[in-house]
């Protein structure tokens, strides 16, 4: 089953066009950080096997103010790279493949320390920041 095309992405790896998807809202468990932030990756033109990409933190709109990060085509691009050499077949039908990503594998897939923020009630604070920071933040909700 195609995973929905309204509001994927698409990338290309290897001359290879795929799409990639994080969920549009948090389940229940990813709002509260019991679950992880995920999204989940296939082949674009022929999709037939999903890969489901499990990150170490919590989505950016978690409602309880866990660390977390963003997903950046980087990111997607390393892991797409991992799976394959991992041996995820993206044209060929079959169970999804899963791929869990350790804290100490970002900064490898990321080519540099990933930049964490924490969710902060009108907006996003990098990690180690404080309340003046919050104007320079991005707004994850809408006023």
């Amino acid at each position: 089953m195609a995973m929905p095309k309204k509001g994927s992405r698409l990338i290309t790896v290897a001359d290879v066009v795929f799409r990639w998807r994080i969920r549009h809202r948090p389940t229940y468990c990813e709002g509260n950080g019991w679950t992880p932030l995920s999204f989940s990756v296939e082949h674009a033109a022929q999709p037939a096997n999903v890969l489901k990409v499990t990150l170490p933190c919590a989505r950016p709109d978690n409602w309880l103010g866990e660390r977390a990060i963003a997903v950046r085509p980087v990111l997607v691009e390393s892991t797409i790279r991992r799976a394959l050499d991992e041996g995820w077949a993206p044209d060929r039908r079959g169970r999804p493949f899963s791929l869990d990503i350790t804290e100490d594998e970002l900064p490898d897939l990321l080519g540099e320390p990933p930049n964490y923020v924490i969710p902060f009630l009108w907006g996003m604070i990098p990690l180690g920041g404080g309340i003046k920071d919050l104007p320079r933040a991005r707004q994850i909700w809408p006023q």
